[in-house]
């Protein structure tokens, strides 16, 4: 159901698409535009915002030990190619390498070429922080599932 209407506030014409999706008129038209085209993106979308982000960051601490997460989006658990180093005074360091935001994907007998690449660029990357103390780096469990990387180590 679309509908048009002007709020009392400004008197620009806007779309509405459905419940709760309102947009400015022009922004409406350009996105109808665009899909007809193949892509359509808007909001947070359009400004390039999508997508996964390699490296974003968790940090959860308890009486004797910290939790920390990694976002990985595209990124293999191979042991030759990720690692995770835990010093004792904190610090960790990730690296390993990246399968996603190539310019061309081979899938199903089929060469796509991407309109939109948001992910992580392809290849190797490193990522560094630093924990809230100092912890046993010999007590380290971790798991690495659906593109995120958790580990728990005792605090010393």
């Amino acid at each position: 159901m679309l509908e048009s209407w002007s709020p009392e506030a400004d008197n620009e014409t806007v779309e509405r698409a459905g419940p709760g999706v309102i947009l400015p008129k022009k922004e409406w038209d350009d996105s109808i535009d665009a899909t007809r085209r193949g892509v359509g993106l808007t909001r947070t979308a359009a400004l390039g915002m999508v997508g996964p982000s390699v490296g974003l960051l968790d940090i959860g601490e308890m009486e004797d030990s910290y939790m920390f997460r990694v976002s990985l989006p595209g990124v293999a658990a191979n042991e030759r190619l990720f690692s995770c180093n835990i010093k004792p005074d904190g610090n960790v360091f990730i690296k390993g390498v990246s399968t996603t935001g190539e310019e061309t994907v081979y899938r199903n007998s089929q060469l796509f070429k991407m309109k939109s690449q948001n992910l992580c660029p392809p290849g190797p990357f490193s990522i560094s922080f630093e924990l809230p103390g100092p912890v046993d780096d010999q007590q380290i469990s971790t798991s690495f599932e659906n593109g995120v990387f958790e580990a728990m180590v005792k605090k010393r």
